[in-house]
């Protein structure tokens, strides 16, 4: 790995408890689900008109688009602070599906993936900009295409936003700097 890369944390920068720079990140329920439509409630469009940190569980889960990008290595520049991502994903990830293969219980096979939520997001900086919480956190819309707004967790693949189909695995892929990519969607 380049002297100046380093990998990259969920927390910005903060060590994992075991001393060692975190590289392994993950965020909300990446599992599929079809469709994806808003929870019940009295107002369906919840997004438009709660705080992030008024949203229930559902709601809070339900803005997760499932791309799988949180499940992708990141590099810090050591020098600059700048995020530069890879095309390597947690061994966790499926790479045909772009899903976690075991949500439920990433946490005791991949100890430093975090669970995101609205206190976290204002030290994370590796969100992509597709994301629906960054999206919304910094006060912009849902995309068109997120399943919030179309009913189907099909229109993320059809957007081609998701990283289904575009990753390696990181039993396979050796020195992330080797990997780093430069996709629009991120």
């Amino acid at each position: 790995m380049s002297d100046a890369l380093l990998p990259r944390g969920t927390d910005a920068g903060t060590p994992a408890s075991d001393g060692s720079a975190k590289n392994r990140t993950s965020g909300p329920d990446t599992r599929a689900t079809e469709p994806n439509p808003a929870p019940a409630g009295p107002s369906p469009r919840f997004w438009e008109t709660k705080a992030l940190r008024d949203m229930t569980d559902a709601e809070w889960e339900s803005l997760c688009d499932h791309c799988g990008k949180c499940c992708l290595h990141k590099l810090q520049h050591e020098e600059t602070g700048e995020i530069f991502y890879t095309n390597v994903a947690c061994h966790l990830l499926d790479l045909k599906t772009g899903q976690c293969s075991d949500y439920a219980n990433r946490w005791k096979t991949v100890p430093d993936c975090i669970k995101l939520t609205a206190d976290k997001l204002e030290t994370i900086a590796w969100l992509p900009s597709t994301c629906a919480y960054r999206l919304l956190a910094d006060g912009n819309p849902l995309p068109p295409w997120h399943p919030l707004e179309t009913g189907t967790q099909r229109s993320v693949r059809k957007a081609k936003v998701s990283v289904r189909g575009r990753t390696i695995s990181e039993h396979d892929a050796g020195p992330l700097d080797e990997h780093i990519v430069n996709w629009d969607d991120l």
